[in-house]
């Protein structure tokens, strides 16, 4: 299949958190399956793709967005939520701030972002031994946001792709929904409509 193909669906997916919480580190592993310990600090964003296929056999286009976590690059990223399906929410096991961040970014996702917009929440750097949140707080935070939530290892590759590709999956669900919502509402309408007379 050509990679031009205008019929295959783009999927828009943020990868959001503070900074040094791993987000380049957790791209790269999914794109190239390779880690290293430090990269330079993410200006602004960095945009790459991969194709995937679903389990229902349709091949998509993903658009991965790894965006700046610096408070003064947050106004940046507000831009970036235009036209995006979802977003994989970070944080470090090892840094309680990067935890407790996470509801500034949410507060952010809701203002910002399309109402429809799937978020997964991850806990990275789980291979650490100075761990400072607990799996529990993890799940605890993302069962009082209904998000769904992966401990993950970019270094281990601990449920890395696991989260790209179930986020992947939960958009084409939800937008298959809306799209067979509207067609069913759109039939009905048509529907009404012929019943009626030439006067209404």
């Amino acid at each position: 299949m050509s990679e031009s193909n205008p019929k295959e669906r783009s999927l828009k997916i943020l990868l959001l958190g503070d900074t040094t919480v791993g987000k380049t580190c957790f791209l790269k592993r999914y794109l190239d399956d390779t880690f290293q310990d430090a990269y330079l600090s993410t200006i602004g964003f960095d945009f790459k793709f991969k194709y995937i296929t679903l389990k229902s056999g349709k091949r998509v286009k993903v658009q991965l967005w790894d965006t700046a976590g610096e408070e003064r690059f947050r106004t940046i990223a507000k831009s970036y939520y235009k036209g995006a399906h979802g977003i994989i929410l970070i944080y470090d096991v090892t840094n309680q701030k990067s935890f407790d961040n996470i509801k500034n970014w949410l507060i952010q996702i809701k203002e910002e972002a399309p109402s429809r917009i799937c978020v997964i929440l991850v806990a990275n750097k789980i291979d650490c031994e100075d761990r400072k949140v607990s799996k529990k707080d993890g799940e605890n935070l993302a069962k009082s946001n209904n998000l769904k939530f992966y401990e993950a290892s970019a270094k281990e590759n601990i449920n890395v792709t696991e989260a790209f590709e179930n986020i992947a999956e939960d958009i084409n669900e939800k937008n298959t929904n809306m799209i067979e919502n509207g067609r069913k509402l759109e039939k009905a309408n048509h529907n009404k409509n012929q019943g009626k007379g030439c006067c209404g």
